[in-house]
């Protein structure tokens, strides 16, 4: 398998192997890197999976796509990744039915309580396994709007060659999620609290990362989901929900996702191109509602900051997609030239218009539905949830379940993906429920522990002469 450029670059024309990506943040023209192709599957191929546990199947699924890694190599690294005592149990993401055919996907059960570290496991010890071949170290400079940064931390805090630079909007994530990567003391791992939004925050990751000679000076590689590695990681847990609800191979489900960076349902996006039978991805957003206004209209336009709002799903208070990008890609027939000229206007413009264009009209093939979620329905959804099934959700599945219910077809089973555990919540849940959700006793004094951080300006400059300090005294 070989790596080209959404922006069609020069990497396009020399495609890359999945190790050459894998540390790797933007490609040197500014793009994401994206598969020359998704490997396409055979029913027969499927109704052998259908019998696999999660470890085998992540094997299945990755090798695909990770061709230049020997194959007990890459088995040895999932294996470690997806181990029960890392996630409870060998389920991994267990299945949980609410009946009449809705169901959530149980993703949040890692060490920061959140679906990210599905991934995020994986990626430390891929991280680990390619530096150590190489002899090199990687300084990784993420951005995070509450759970990548704290997944992120957790999966590679004491890696031998690895140190973090995880930026955050400034006193705008939950407490929790504040206080899961705030409290880490280990000296690779650096916060960094930025007085503005997310867009901000990944704004100056793609600025520092897009600064070539830094990057290579200070060797930069990227968590954030524009990381393929991740992104294909997340396409496992679809194999695993489709294969857990549906009947017989080739029974249509569908999957409800509440996007805010769009990589986590853009995986479902992979996950069908590959040919499983995912009838509709169902994408949920809170009142910043970019994604659903686009798949609605047609019309893509990015919020300035003073525009997103701070809500109570605040992972997805996001104004700018970075994932998106790969699925404009897609939609424009992989036309890399087209995308660069797209996304140049929305950097002079902040927005493009698809509408009154042929490419519009593929959307209806995509398997694309959308839908918003405002805070009351985050509140109604939780307490109609306990109500009826005695489960307690976090506010995020909160805004996916409420939208896949209103989007979901009569008889196609639902598969609903949680993001994270309620604990991570408190705030929320108490207004919900007037009680507070329960929290792993491995974190019941995280909320007391010191915590250790820096706040800066959203300044590019800032963030390299810190960057440049830390490397210095390591």
């Amino acid at each position: 398998m070989k790596y080209l450029s959404t922006r069609g670059g020069a990497a396009s024309a020399s495609p890359a192997a999945f190790s050459d990506i894998l540390l790797e943040g933007l490609m040197p023209d500014g793009g994401l890197a994206v598969p020359k192709e998704y490997p396409l599957l055979t029913r027969a191929e499927l109704e052998a999976w259908r019998m696999l546990d999660y470890r085998a199947l992540a094997f299945e699924v990755i090798r695909r796509y990770a061709t230049d890694i020997p194959a007990a190599d890459l088995k040895a690294l999932i294996d470690r990744s997806y181990a029960r005592a890392t996630f409870g149990s060998d389920e991994i993401t267990p299945l949980r039915p609410l009946g009449d055919g809705v169901h959530i996907l149980g993703l949040s059960f890692g060490p920061t309580l959140a679906f990210k570290d599905v991934a995020m496991q994986l990626l430390g010890n891929l991280f680990e396994f390619a530096l150590a071949k190489s002899g090199r170290e990687l300084n990784i400079l993420g951005a995070t709007s509450g759970d990548t940064g704290s997944a992120a931390e957790y999966a590679m805090r004491g890696k031998r060659g690895m140190r973090v630079f995880m930026l955050s909007p400034h006193l705008k994530m939950s407490p929790f999620q504040t206080a899961q990567m705030f409290s880490l003391t280990d000296p690779n791992i650096h916060n960094i609290a930025i007085r503005g939004v997310f867009d901000d925050c990944q704004d100056l990751v793609k600025e520092v990362t897009g600064d070539l000679p830094f990057k290579r000076r200070h060797r930069l590689g990227a968590v954030n989901s524009i990381n393929w590695a991740r992104v294909v990681a997340q396409v496992v847990y679809y194999f695993k929900g489709y294969f857990a609800v549906a009947r017989k191979v080739g029974d249509p489900v569908s999957f409800a996702v509440p996007s805010g960076n769009f990589g986590n349902i853009y995986a479902g996006h992979i996950a069908r191109s590959m040919g499983l039978p995912i009838r509709r991805l169902i994408l949920a957003t809170n009142e910043n509602d970019v994604l659903h206004e686009f798949f609605r209209t047609g019309h893509y336009r990015v919020r300035p900051p003073q525009e997103v709002r701070q809500t109570s799903s605040p992972s997805m208070d996001i104004s700018k997609a970075s994932n998106f990008e790969r699925f404009v890609w897609d939609l424009l027939g992989r036309d890399g030239a087209a995308v660069a000229k797209l996304w140049q206007r929305l950097a002079e413009d902040g927005e493009f218009d698809l509408s009154a264009t042929p490419y519009y009209a593929r959307l209806a093939d995509s398997g694309f539905v959308s839908g918003s979620s405002t805070h009351a329905d985050r509140i109604a959804t939780i307490r109609r949830i306990y109500k009826e099934h005695g489960q307690i959700i976090d506010p995020h599945t909160a805004d996916g379940i409420k939208v896949g219910l209103e989007q979901r077809e009569a008889g196609v089973p639902l598969v609903c993906l949680e993001t994270a555990l309620p604990a991570k919540f408190g705030e929320t849940i108490q207004e919900a429920l007037g009680r507070e959700p329960e929290v792993p006793a491995s974190l019941a004094d995280l909320m007391r522990r010191p915590q250790r951080f820096s706040v800066m300006d959203p300044e590019a400059d800032a963030v390299r002469a810190f960057i440049t300090a830390q490397t210095k005294i390591y």
